[in-house]
């Protein structure tokens, strides 16, 4: 199926939405493609919203760690939303939400971040 990526910006916030699978096929072009946004935004807070993800494996638990101490050491916060019930395990187990807020949607990660829409 591949991996399907839409930016967009909100202030402060950069809102990922990702769509289909992020395996070992398509973590290297999302992690390109999120390295040169975060790079060009400079302190830029990141929401990953994961309503349309279908599948994920250790591929992208690795995109999404080291964008987040990108995000970190640059002073911005990273928050994931829209997590399906079988992601949410994974997410558990990786121990991503001991260092990543979840929200149930965007709006409600926005808010999260003080960028409200």
């Amino acid at each position: 199926m591949g991996l399907q990526i839409e930016l967009k910006r909100h202030r402060k916030a950069l809102v990922v939405r990702l769509k289909g699978e992020l395996d070992h096929h398509t973590a290297e072009g999302l992690r390109a493609k999120l390295d040169e946004e975060i790079k060009q935004s400079g302190d830029i807070s990141l929401v990953l919203s994961l309503k349309g993800l279908t599948f994920m494996d250790s591929s992208g638990i690795g995109v999404i760690l080291g964008r987040y101490r990108q995000i970190h050491a640059g002073g911005g916060k990273m928050v994931v939303c829209g997590v399906h019930p079988h992601l949410h395990r994974l997410f558990e187990m990786s121990g991503l939400y001991k260092i990543i807020a979840l929200e149930n949607d965007e709006k409600a990660a926005l808010a999260s971040l003080g960028v409200a829409l």
